[in-house]
């Protein structure tokens, strides 16, 4: 099979496109299409924006966009950390003191806590019953508490009663709803609380309304800025960028930005 740069290349040479038109209808920057055909895949964001990048160029230019991607994971995409993480056999564990031996470890400090506890909680009992007792006070005088009658304020409230009651704060909401509106073409990834990729690679079209959605919380990786978000009912327009960008969505809380690192990644 022929280079994928080669065949985006010669796919755009022969419908005679300049770069620059490409670049107007994708939406995608100069310097990441010209990447993409000079197979430079270290000069892009990541794995997943190589994949939207390179499925949005293959659509555009007519080609057969499932085929480049997956030829791109076979021949590029390096394997996740954990799949590399090779799995421990309980058969090498006999039924020796090795796996105890760390439990043993791990409670000691647990032990030593409750020592503490138990020793204090002597200590305590010790005074209360050895230390120094209080003069008991002689009782009331019955008939003088019957006599006299309990003082009243003015409203008929009891005089050493409150009336103003204290109001408790109002409870923060516990879940965010989160809905998105796309103001042109534009990547996206969004991951819940759960790790639930709710929107998984899908390229929103302009003027597209996402569902409600409902989570504790919720990361999204966006390809661009062409997109709202409308967090419980208040709409916060993406940072100007034509890199991607992420952003965390917490109840009661404006989205924090994310850096690189901690942007969500649905290509796993």
């Amino acid at each position: 099979m022929p280079e994928i740069g080669e065949t985006l290349r010669e796919a755009r040479m022969r419908r005679r496109i300049d770069m620059t038109e490409v670049e107007t209808a994708t939406k995608i920057r100069g310097k990441y299409l010209r990447a993409l055909e000079n197979e430079e895949w270290d000069l892009l964001p990541g794995p997943t924006f190589v994949k939207s990048f390179l499925r949005t160029y293959a659509e555009y230019l007519g080609l057969d966009a499932r085929l480049l991607v997956e030829e791109y994971r076979q021949r590029f995409e390096r394997p996740a950390t954990q799949d590399l993480t090779p799995f421990t056999s309980g058969r090498n564990l006999g039924r020796s003191g090795r796996r105890r031996r760390p439990r043993l470890a791990a409670m000691q400090p647990v032990m030593v806590i409750g020592v503490g506890v138990i020793a204090l909680l002597a200590v305590f009992f010790a005074l209360g019953k050895w230390g120094p007792e209080e003069d008991t006070p002689p009782p009331a005088n019955r008939v003088q508490e019957r006599s006299t009658p309990t003082p009243t304020a003015d409203d008929g409230t009891a005089a050493n009663g409150n009336d103003d009651e204290e109001t408790p704060p109002p409870r923060r909401p516990r879940r965010v709803r989160l809905q998105l509106v796309a103001s042109g073409p534009v990547y996206v990834c969004l991951v819940d609380a759960g790790g639930k990729q709710v929107i998984d690679e899908e390229t929103l079209a302009a003027g597209t309304r996402t569902r409600t959605f409902t989570s504790r919380f919720f990361r999204t990786n966006f390809g661009n800025d062409n997109v709202a978000m409308r967090v419980d009912g208040k709409t916060y327009r993406v940072a100007a960028s034509a890199d991607p960008v992420g952003y965390e969505l917490r109840p009661g809380k404006r989205p924090r930005r994310l850096s690189d690192a901690r942007r969500p990644d649905c290509s796993s």
